[in-house]
């Protein structure tokens, strides 16, 4: 397959998120049937950044972009495939997991935002399984460590080779004094069920735990010769397809490359645009509503392909995402807005619950709850702002049920002119946050009164009296107040430390629902995020500095 153009060309030293099978340097993607292959072969001189090689199918950044991008192109170009296998062409090396050396060299915002797209991705999978029916098998053939046993782990079933000398293991507290606590030591407690005492064990052993004993510990689900492993792999990818409702005929929608244009000043798509104000350290971020004629029926939708407006704007809204995440590391607040006609987003809404069965549509809707996802656990102010012109209606209203604040525009002697907010059942169960919640459960805690009366104003248009009195919104200066008030909260906000930010920011975004993907991001905001920075780490002589130099690492044995 040739790779497609590029949209636009990226800032230098930016990391772009946008790729295509035809320039993979890492990833093989075959598909029989039913089944898909993800077949893992590292280019050890393809990294992201200079200054390392990634030696025994150890990754970095790019290789897990690689990775999103094969998956999503399985949702949506094959909707015949029910069942992806990963696994390894490398001999017995299934996958070494971070690259230890990028991870030495890697400054610490580095570390942290790779830590965090890894886990979306895996994430992802998970995603994928419970709401899309497509299943994921490990096939484990050959040695599987750190992050390469987390990616095992996000898949529906692990099958490890029995070979006597394949296993698995968390080696990161004995070799390179970090945790295993983003996405690693959290499955194999609350997914896998692996009793604490032996977690303890596998844990601080390097080398790892294979055969029998790792299924007896539930680290994987079944042991298989060498003889019998690829039969063995192959029939169990045919029975998890048979639990799927993916459509064996159904034609797939080619994800085409995202017109973009990206400067200093910011990004523009066609239906997202991104303003940086460097001096503010703030962006605005719009997402335009649809215009035009827009498909009325299922037939339709498919026709439309990758152009059809809730597909396209939700790449477009996570591209900019995580452009802004990886390369504005300064751009501490982001403004979201959006622009144009609240009937049209209404419209389409109307459209996804109609047909939300259609495979298509289903996946669609997958991918804004996963970009809204992503904004609820980047670690930036979000303030939503509601004015003249603005269609947080339904669907695009979770932009300001996302954000930390909301501000709406009060104009009660202007009522033509007067923002207005519109609720749709998408704001009641069909975007849920990592939770499985809505953003409406968690702003009013699940109370019956809140909840019955937003539901009860379905269908209204909201004025920010309306809205105020719903609890919908933060705030609801006049025009007399507007630039003042929004002035004074955003200068405010960034005279403040970002780090006590993140920390407010990420306890008060989720509430008191805690599943197994919130204990992850929590992981990762505050352990990982304290332990990378630990001179027992990344000191001159921490264990990440010292790897692979033949020399001790030197601990400070106070136990903070």
């Amino acid at each position: 397959m040739n790779a497609p153009e590029p949209a636009s060309a990226v800032l230098p030293d930016s990391v772009d998120f946008q790729t295509h099978p035809g320039v993979y340097r890492h990833w093989k993607l075959d598909f029989d049937g039913p089944v898909a292959t993800l077949t893992a072969d590292f280019d050890q001189d393809g990294g992201i950044r200079p200054g390392y090689r990634l030696k025994l199918n150890s990754y970095d950044l790019g290789v897990d972009i690689e990775l999103k991008d094969a998956i999503d192109r399985i949702r949506f170009e094959h909707p015949e495939v029910r069942t992806v296998v990963l696994t390894s062409a490398q001999d017995k090396v299934f996958c070494s997991g971070a690259n230890i050396y990028m991870l030495g060299l890697s400054s610490h915002a580095w570390k942290v935002n790779f830590c965090k797209f890894t886990n979306e991705t895996r994430n992802g999978l998970e995603d994928a399984s419970r709401h899309s029916g497509l299943k994921f098998l490990a096939a484990i053939n050959g040695a599987c460590a750190g992050g390469g046993y987390e990616l095992a782990m996000a898949c529906d079933e692990i099958i490890l080779v029995d070979d006597r000398s394949s296993a698995v293991s968390l080696p990161e507290v004995p070799l390179l004094g970090v945790l295993p606590g983003t996405g690693g030591l959290t499955r194999l407690t609350d997914k896998r069920h692996v009793r604490h005492d032996l977690a303890d064990i596998f844990c601080t052993t390097s080398e790892g735990v294979r055969g029998q004993k790792a299924k007896d510990w539930r680290l994987v689900d079944a042991i298989v010769k060498p003889a019998q492993f690829a039969a063995t792999v192959r029939e169990r990818a045919l029975q998890l397809a048979e639990q799927s409702d993916r459509p064996a005929g159904a034609q797939g929608v080619q994800l085409t490359p995202l017109v973009r244009h990206i400067s200093d000043a910011g990004l523009t798509y066609r239906h997202v645009e991104v303003r940086i104000d460097r001096a503010k350290r703030s962006a605005r971020i719009t997402v335009k509503a649809p215009s035009g004629a827009q498909p009325s029926t299922a037939a339709g939708i498919e026709a439309a392909g990758a152009a059809w407006y809730p597909l396209q704007m939700g790449r477009e809204l996570e591209d900019a995402i995580l452009h802004l995440r990886s390369n504005e590391l300064d751009i501490g607040t982001w403004l979201l807005q959006t622009e144009g006609d609240a009937a049209a987003v209404l419209a389409n809404d109307a459209l996804m619950q109609a047909h939300q069965s259609h495979w298509l549509v289903r996946e669609t809707i997958g991918l804004l709850r996963r970009t809204l996802a992503r904004l609820d656990v980047s670690s930036r102010s979000l303030f939503a702002l509601i004015d003249t012109g603005s269609c947080f209606a339904g669907s695009l209203a979770e932009l300001a049920f996302c954000a930390d604040r909301a501000y709406m525009l009060a104009l009660p002697g202007d009522p033509l002119r007067a923002p207005k907010l519109h609720l749709s059942e998408f704001n009641f169960g069909f975007l849920p946050m990592i939770t499985e919640r809505t953003r409406l459960q968690r702003r009013f805690y699940d109370e019956a009164a809140p909840m019955d009366a937003a539901r009860q104003a379905l269908g209204q248009a909201l004025d920010a009296h309306a809205a105020q009195a719903l609890g919908l919104i933060s705030a609801a200066p006049d025009d007399i107040d507007w630039a003042d008030e929004l002035r004074l909260a955003l200068e405010e906000r960034a005279s403040m430390s970002p780090d006590a930010l993140t920390g407010l920011e990420a306890n008060l975004r989720f509430g008191p629902h805690e599943n197994m993907a919130t204990r992850i991001f929590g992981r990762l905001s505050a352990w990982q995020n304290w332990v990378f920075q630990r001179p027992n780490a990344v000191g001159e002589k921490g264990a990440l500095k010292v790897y692979g130099k033949g020399e001790r690492a030197a601990f400070d044995w106070n136990r903070v």
